[in-house]
């Protein structure tokens, strides 16, 4: 960054309009980086003769690498010297021989739609402030329920399936004891939910930063494909409330981490409908199979679910993180406007007179 010359404008002592940033000279150096972007990242991203990545060692990349925190800026040749190694040293998930389940490629469309939220630098909390990409959340949430096939919804994008699923299991003990949020979980029975013996670890995860306990999670037994079994799900509900537990939510998974295995929606939703319980399917990895004709049998019933995490960046080759909670019922979404409606009321203000 160059710093202007100008005069400086005080108020009680304060500084007000410190050093900024040369626009000339900044302009050029977003010109230099993307050219560098260009030929060294997208590019070469489906040459199969580069390498995956120019692996070292942690000690070692640390020395190849300036991590200093300096006091003073950097030149702009040496900033882009920085910009070449990060590329040189960094693992390239676009690579043809790149395998792995969370990544499928570049997709340079995608990738045009980061530059410009990048550049644009929004933040999609209202429409004040955010009209455009509030309004294209809002269409693309709309049209992935109509995927799962529900008639209305709502949905939220959140940082991770993790959180996705955190937030459906808060959504569920809120649902059945909606006096959580003021007395918190002293008042509370003994919680229980259910999952499959392959799900995520996030579930463990979630129980245990909501206070339900991990202790709390009943494990259901699979099939040889790792597959939850419907009948065993009903005979630890069952057992769970003679033990005088509270079974709140049943947490099925389309697509397991280890073996890809789906649940049998269809099943386990029959058992959660006889107990009352709430229905959460983790599609993280396996919801894109929706948008396939061919395999969207895999999560046949995900319709009867009450809530769906679902990421777009696992299949759908849209850019890191991309993940959304997706709930069904109507009383939900009015749930969640009235736990927002400081902020509706706060965005629906008279428009500022800066914007007309």
């Amino acid at each position: 960054m160059v710093p202007t010359k100008k005069s400086a404008v005080l108020v009680d002592g304060v500084i007000l309009n410190g050093p900024t940033t040369d626009a000339k000279a900044g302009e050029k150096f977003v010109e230099e980086a993307w050219r560098l972007i260009m030929e060294e990242v997208v590019l070469k991203a489906t040459d199969v003769n580069e390498k995956v990545c120019e692996w070292q060692p942690p000690e070692q990349l640390k020395q190849l690498l300036d991590l200093e925190m300096r006091d003073t800026g950097e030149p702009h040749h040496r900033l882009l010297e920085l910009c070449r190694d990060v590329i040189r040293y960094s693992v390239k998930t676009n690579h043809p021989r790149f395998f792995n389940q969370l990544y499928a490629g570049l997709d340079y469309y995608s990738l045009v739609a980061r530059f410009m939220t990048e550049a644009l630098n929004p933040s999609v909390y209202t429409y004040e402030v955010s009209p455009v990409f509030l309004l294209v959340e809002e269409a693309v949430l709309k049209k992935m329920i109509e995927f799962i096939g529900w008639k209305e919804g709502d949905g939220i994008f959140n940082p991770g399936g993790s959180v996705s699923n955190m937030y459906a299991m808060n959504l569920a003990r809120y649902k059945y004891y909606p006096d959580i949020k003021e007395k918190g979980l002293s008042g509370l029975p003994r919680l229980i939910l259910f999952t499959s013996a392959e799900c995520h670890y996030s579930m463990k995860k979630a129980a245990s930063f909501l206070g339900i306990g991990t202790e709390n999670i009943c494990f259901v037994e699979t099939d040889g494909r790792g597959k939850m079994i419907p009948e065993e799900l009903e005979k630890q509900i069952c057992q769970a409330r003679k033990q005088g537990a509270a079974p709140f939510l049943v947490c099925a998974t389309s697509g397991t981490t280890v073996l890809g295995a789906f649940d049998p929606l269809d099943g386990i939703a029959d058992v959660c409908e006889r107990h009352g319980l709430w229905l959460h399917v983790d599609a993280s990895w396996g919801g894109s199979a929706l948008m396939s004709r061919k395999h969207r049998r895999l999560l046949q019933g995900i319709h009867r679910a009450d809530s769906v995490a679902w990421n777009p960046h696992k299949m759908l080759m849209a850019g890191i993180q991309c993940c959304a909670l997706l709930v069904k019922d109507k009383s939900l979404r009015s749930l969640l406007q009235h736990l927002a409606s400081f902020y509706a009321v706060f965005s629906l203000r008279s428009v500022p007179e800066y914007a007309n």
